[in-house]
């Protein structure tokens, strides 16, 4: 813990930062982070240094780095927005799609700052927010939840059609899930007064993987229907209708879902940031998502892709409130959205557990605690404040440990400048209409690499569980349902058949549907009641030993057989020995 300081030392601090060159530029090699990996170029072999938690750190590294970090969220940030404001969400008009995307930019930097800040709650041992770089942003997991919800309630008549069936804008379907999700984060605030050595035996990672992992495959679908051109009504090819090309028949450059156009548009994206990966300096490395994002752009624009109308419409500034939606509680996804509430508390667990291991922090003991009941807290009161807010459920990121291990900094300096440049970007909305206006083909191709990286992270969250017996059963019984739902969605669409006129009946029965539909809920559900009912075996006990002890059941007993086998080579020895004496 560093010694408090007085207002005249941070005072005399904050001026020597911004009048003096070591304060304002410091000796940092700068040329570091920009340096690319090329082939034919010497590598540097001297690393950078480390700048930890409350290190002195120049003001324009601090800006510098906190730009880097804001670019690695950008394209999560703006693709939850974006989906649900789209032709696959609720439809809504081009304005209050660029206003979802300006407000997810202003309230993600806003509640970043609350867990880098960290504050003690009077009296009590309890903390709000990590004290880390924890930085937050809109989260995926809401997507699968919120649009099977969304077709839910336009086929139920909640939400308006067009004489053809097209989707029309319906507000009040967002403003629904806000208003529910806000109501449901009161869950992941009750559980982070819980100790985390709890929680994490309730929701292990034998739980949480399978179902984080189940999340991005549902999401991949939805990247590549963009990448393909759209995933809203020309999604079908329809052969009449305003939508017989996507993303309109009235877009610039409009073509059949599934040209070989688009292919290449996402393609482009795709292929510049395996190129970013491979000979990208630093900061390239950590920005690859949105330096492909800007490549697609670029050639979409050129090849006349881009409308400008929507970005010439939009006003010049921004903030939160200047679009609302009307809020209620919307009971079928009640169930759903608590399963993604306990998704985010463990995501938000383990990625505060590999801030703290990149941080250069201890990562057991009660000052690593507090960090995770702080952290769970404030990720549950932001999930509450972000509806307030008109933005859906967020959670903490984990890209942003990738950029503190790369940069060698764990300063909360570059993360309260990214939290800066978070809100200046959404303050200035034409920014944001700028976003709205990308293509759909290059959206899918970003996304799609995106959806890609939760998945993985489920797996690799899988690949932690030692593979008994017991934990193999409960993964086949939990994922078959998890992965029938996610590839046949509609499986249970025909079960209820009631029509009648009991709409809290009927309200009843949509829940049960929506969460038999939605794959990673149905998991996750299956794998806690499991784990719980489920004893350990005894042979687990034998399996655990053969994983770790690196062997097999073959060779398992091989060290005991050559013992054995010593001891009967030896009797041997003796008796012979007896057998001399007997015959001198």
């Amino acid at each position: 813990m560093t010694p408090k300081r007085s207002y005249g030392d941070t005072a005399r601090r904050v001026v020597k930062a911004f009048t003096t060159k070591d304060g304002l530029v410091g000796d940092y090699d700068y040329l570091f982070l920009f340096k690319p990996n090329l082939p034919f170029m010497r590598k540097s072999r001297r690393a950078a240094p480390f700048f930890g938690l409350n290190d002195h750190m120049p003001v324009l590294l601090a800006l510098l780095l906190g730009f880097q970090h804001a670019l690695s969220m950008l394209a999560g940030i703006i693709t939850p927005p974006l989906i649900l404001a789209g032709q696959g969400g609720v439809n809504l008009a081009p304005g209050d799609a660029q206003y979802l995307v300006s407000a997810s930019l202003i309230v993600c930097g806003i509640l970043s700052m609350i867990q880098i800040t960290r504050f003690h709650i009077y009296k009590t041992p309890y903390y709000i927010g990590t004290g880390l770089i924890s930085v937050v942003g809109t989260s995926f997991t809401v997507i699968p939840v919120a649009t099977g919800a969304f077709s839910q309630m336009y086929a139920s008549g909640m939400c308006p059609l067009d004489a053809d069936g097209n989707k029309l804008p319906c507000p009040q379907a967002y403003g629904a899930l806000i208003g529910t999700a806000m109501v449901c984060a009161l869950l992941e605030i009750l559980l982070s007064f819980t100790k985390p050595s709890l929680l994490k035996r309730i929701f292990p990672p034998l739980v949480t993987g399978p179902t984080v992992a189940l999340i991005g495959i549902k999401l991949i679908e939805s990247g590549f229907k963009n990448w393909a051109g759209g995933s809203g009504s020309c999604f079908d090819r329809p052969e009449t209708g305003p939508f017989t090309l996507c993303p309109s028949n009235t877009a610039p450059h409009a073509l059949p879902w599934g040209s070989a156009e688009f292919i290449g548009l996402g393609f482009s994206v795709f292929l510049t940031i395996i190129l970013c990966e491979r000979f990208g300096s630093p900061i390239m490395k950590s920005c690859s998502v949105v330096i492909g994002l800007l490549v697609g752009c670029i050639i979409a624009g050129a090849t006349g892709y881009f409308s400008s109308s929507g970005i010439n419409s939009a006003p010049a500034v921004n903030f939160v409130w200047v679009t609302t939606f009307p809020l209620s509680v919307y009971g079928p996804i009640v169930l759903p959205l608590l399963a993604v509430y306990i998704v985010l508390m463990m995501e938000a667990i383990g990625d505060i557990t590999a801030t703290c291991d990149v941080s250069r922090l201890e990562v057991s003991g009660k000052l690593f605690d507090s960090r995770i009941q702080g952290g769970v807290l404030a990720d549950g009161l932001n999930g509450l404040i972000a509806g307030l807010l008109t933005i859906t459920p967020v959670s903490t990121f984990a890209q942003n440990n990738g950029v503190i291990a790369l940069t060698r900094c764990a300063n909360r300096k570059a993360g309260y400048a990214c939290c800066f440049f978070l809100i200046i970007m959404g303050v200035f909305s034409k920014f944001a209409a700028a976003l709205v206006a990308i293509p759909a083909a290059v959206l899918g191709g970003m996304t799609t690499f995106l959806f890609s990286a939760v998945a993985v992270s489920g797996i690799r969250i899988i690949s932690t569980v030692n593979f008994t017996r017991r934990n193999r059963f409960i993964l086949t019984a939990a994922m078959s349902l998890g992965f029938g739902a996610t590839l046949v969605p509609n499986w249970f669409a025909y079960v209820f058949t009631y029509d009648g006129p009991n709409n809290a009946r009927k309200g009843f029965f949509n829940a049960i549907t929506l969460v038999c539909e939605t794959g990673f809920a149905l998991t996750a559900f299956l794998a806690i009641f499991l784990n719980l009912v489920l004893p350990e075996e005894v042979e687990d006990d034998v399996v655990d030993e053969v994983v770790e002890g690196k062997n097999t059941v073959n060779n398992m007993d091989e060290e005991a057989d050559r013992q054995e086998w010593a001891r009967i080579e030896r009797g041997k020895a003796g008796g012979d020995v007896e057998e001399g004496k007997e015959k001198f």
